[in-house]
This record gives structure tokens, sequence and C-alpha cells, in this order.
């Protein structure tokens, strides 16, 4: 589970289990994200997300799904977790 918002965005709220690759960073770090196992990105709205998985996908990741927006996930009573700076 990735959350590919910004490190501000991520500590006032997230999906519990995700982890931080902003948009930005997703080329320099996306080696430290399995090829062998299912990658869910998600972002705020759902527009980053589906940046990053067409991204993770032309660099050969082949079980990667947009779960779109924390908004959606949140409006549902979904868990969202925070985190101190």
């Amino acid at each position: 589970l990735v959350d590919v918002r910004t490190h501000d965005e991520f500590v006032m709220g997230y999906i519990p289990g995700a982890q931080n690759i902003s948009l930005q960073e997703l080329g320099r770090k996306m080696n430290a994200i399995p090829k062998d196992k299912p990658v869910i990105i998600y972002c705020r709205s759902g527009s980053r997300s589906a940046t990053a998985a067409q991204m993770m996908l032309q660099a050969g990741y082949t079980d990667v799904y947009d779960l779109g927006g924390i908004i959606d996930w949140a409006s549902h009573g979904l868990p969202i977790q925070t985190k101190k700076k």
C-alpha cells in the first residue's frame, strides 16, 4: 500500500499500513517496492495515484491497483491513522 502524497499530507492522516513515497520521489524510490507482490496506490483525490500507477506499469510492475483518493476512503468511515511530524 503506497501513499503518493507529500510527507506533510501523509502525516495529517493515512491509511494504516501505507508507506509514503511521494509522486515526485516515485521514480527514484520505486525500487523499494517489490515487483512480485500486488501494489495498491492512493493519493488525496485519485489524480496522482493514476499517474503513479501508469509509471509503475511502464516500469514493469504488473499487479498495480489504483485505490483512488483518501477522501473517498474517509467518507466511507474507513480507518485513518495520523503520525506526528
